[in-house]
């Protein structure tokens, strides 16, 4: 195998995507319109033509919440399991393995430039799959050794952005969740290329998509001037919202978990309201839309859908997360330090939750009954004591009063999670990530995920009614920021 270190040539800004033996693959979907009623009739017939025109970032991202999200991530774990059934065997069948390094290779391979000439022989040669199948056929396949040289390339292959996701996966020993890791970055970097790509060819059509919705709105104003009724009476409770402190919560449980200074919290430091502060409380109020309310913001009928489906991952993290903070106020930071526990521990709750909707208390009952079995079984694994029968009793309560509406954990963890995207819509989604609230951490991943489809939704609905939403404000607003401060237009 070729030295990395020393045959390598300089990094080069790329990016990319990243199992049965065949590797997991991403698809990516397009996600149905639907055209919002009691509006005029004019208008609505615009939104549908104007949603052909969206193309949104979340729309590439396949949502966990569908049914083809939860095939999709089924297949990918029965993958990784069957990955380390083999690679455990007596002799180690490496026939996953080897799937897996074609694939890895050949996104490695789309990812260079096309003056990486050298780089591009290195790995045909490194991952040469003739070579590799022969070695595993002798059973002296050097997993682990493949592992660090993919590692190398990656390091030189990948945006900025994608350096800290790489650094981290050096410290990972297990070689089943390194190659899990690898193959997660290596999707990110594919994205990140195609992107990129997308972004570089494709810049007048996106502005020909913001001036085309400007333009199709402008003209129903023109012949309906109170048609931003709606929306000016949503801008007003926002800015109302901005001046009432929100509901005090009692102490949890476990609320030294729950607490402490973020600086996240600079979304909510109480100064002067601004144009951009009310506008994203009005963004976020939209995920707590009373479906009976029927004068949703005529701005925002395009992407009603859409925020309809993030209102429904934001509550399926909420109990997610608040399930995981109840458990591990029981079972201590020695089994959820295991990543492997947590995953674990998630896909028994997620798919416990699937009824969740339609039936809380029996699918909180499961709930209850699955985790409480698991962390004592994982206690008794690792040699450690396991939970009294009334430690167990108090978990298996906290969990099932999660179902209640007005459960005290639930409630705060909303709070944090509408606190993260705030932060998202001030910060970025990538900084917000930094200094996550406390309960939130353990569900990053997913939050990340939903972070980026609101921002982007909301930044693109940004660009088209910036000007529309600056003149409503500045009767919301004082005049000091009304100047200071435009809503972001393009």
């Amino acid at each position: 195998m070729p030295n990395v270190k020393k045959s390598v040539p300089r990094k080069d800004s790329g990016v990319a995507k990243g199992g049965s033996c065949e590797p997991p693959k991403s698809g990516l979907t397009r996600e149905d319109e639907s055209s919002p009623q009691d509006h005029p009739p004019c208008l609505t017939e615009k939104v549908t033509e104007i949603s052909e025109l969206h193309i949104h970032e979340e729309d590439k991202i396949l949502s966990s919440s569908s049914l083809e999200g939860k095939v999709k991530e089924t297949m990918h774990n029965d993958f990784w399991d069957h990955l380390k059934d083999q690679l455990s065997a007596t002799p180690p069948d490496f026939n996953c393995a080897l799937e897996l390094l074609k694939e890895i290779k050949e996104i490695l391979l789309s990812l260079l430039l096309p003056r990486q000439s050298r780089l591009r022989s290195e790995i045909e040669e490194a991952l040469d799959m003739e070579f590799l199948k022969q070695e595993a056929e002798r059973g002296a396949l050097n997993v682990s050794c493949l592992s660090k040289y993919i590692l190398n390339v990656m390091t030189l292959l990948c945006a900025p952005v994608r350096d800290e996701a790489v650094q981290k996966l050096e410290n990972i020993t297990d070689p089943i969740r390194l190659l899990r890791g690898i193959f997660q970055v290596l999707g990110l970097m594919k994205m990140d290329m195609v992107n990129y790509t997308i972004q570089s060819l494709q810049p007048q059509p996106q502005e020909h998509s913001i001036q085309y919705e400007r333009a199709v709105f402008q003209e129903q104003l023109n012949k309906q001037p109170g048609l931003l009724s709606h929306t000016t009476k949503w801008l007003t409770q926002a800015a109302a919202d901005l001046t009432t402190p929100p509901p005090a919560c009692p102490d949890t449980p476990d609320s030294s978990s729950m607490a402490g200074p973020s600086p996240n919290e600079v979304a909510n430091n109480p100064e002067p309201l601004s144009p951009a502060m009310v506008l994203s409380q009005g963004f976020l109020n939209l995920l707590l839309w009373d479906p009976e309310n029927e004068e949703f913001p005529e701005t925002l009928l395009t992407d009603r859908t859409r925020l309809q489906e993030l209102e429904s991952q934001l509550h399926q993290l909420t109990i997610l997360a608040s399930v995981l903070l109840v458990a591990s106020s029981f079972s201590g930071s020695v089994l959820f330090g295991s990543p492997q526990f947590v995953d674990k521990l998630k896909r028994i709750t997620k798919s416990l939750l699937e009824e969740f909707n339609s039936r809380p208390e029996e699918a909180m009952l499961s709930v209850s009954e699955q985790v409480s079995q698991e962390i004592h079984q994982s206690l008794k694994n690792m040699g450690l004591a396991a939970l009294s029968s009334d430690s167990t009793t108090s978990l298996m309560g906290q969990l099932q009063n999660i179902a209640k509406k007005e459960n005290c954990v639930c409630s705060v963890i909303d709070q944090r999670i509408h606190l993260f995207l705030k932060c998202c819509l001030v910060l970025g989604v990538q900084r917000s990530l930094l200094d996550l609230p406390g309960g939130l951490t353990l569900i990053e991943a997913e939050l990340a995920e939903l972070g980026q489809k609101f921002v982007s939704l909301t930044h693109h609905n940004q660009q088209v009614f910036g000007p529309y939403y600056t003149e409503i404000l500045k009767s919301l607003t004082s005049p000091a920021q009304a100047l200071k401060t435009k809503v972001e237009s393009r």
